[in-house]
Order: structure tokens, then sequence, then C-alpha cells
């Protein structure tokens, strides 16, 4: 257990942080998903700017690399493209 106040505080910022970035990543990850089973190209045009969004925010606060996002999108838009 923590000895300090600020560590207390750390521990406690930390869990709220930690279950933001869950609450983010796997809303993300659900609509990255419900994108790919979309077979309507007008639904996935629609949808796709809202989900590049979603991966830019995660990229931008480092919740994944930026290097990945660049990948997500790539492949969705190219997905997007062959429907």
């Amino acid at each position: 257990m923590a000895n300090h106040k600020s560590a207390l505080k750390r521990i406690r910022n930390s869990e709220t942080k930690r279950l933001r970035n869950r609450y983010q990543h796997r809303t993300t990850r659900n609509a990255i998903k419900k994108l790919r089973d979309l077979s309507s190209k007008k639904e996935a045009e629609t949808l796709y700017p809202t989900v590049v969004a979603m991966i830019d925010k995660l990229a931008k606060r480092n919740i994944i690399h930026d290097n990945k996002a660049s990948n997500l999108k790539s492949k969705l838009a190219k997905h997007v493209a062959a429907l």
C-alpha cells in the first residue's frame, strides 16, 4: 500500500485513466468491427469518417501507436473502396 498522499492520488488517477482508455479502445474496436461487417457501400462511406476520427483520437492520446492507427485506417479505406 502507498505511504504518501501523492502516491494515493496517483493510484486514483491511474485507475480512472485506465478505465477511460479501456472504454474508448473497446468502443473503437466495436465500431471497426461494425464497419467491416457492413455490406452496403453507402452505409460504410457514412460510418468511415467517424471511425477514422475515433482511431485518430486513440493515436493522439497514445492509447494506440501512430503506425497502428495508420495501418487500421488504410485497411478500412481499402475495405470501403472494395465494396
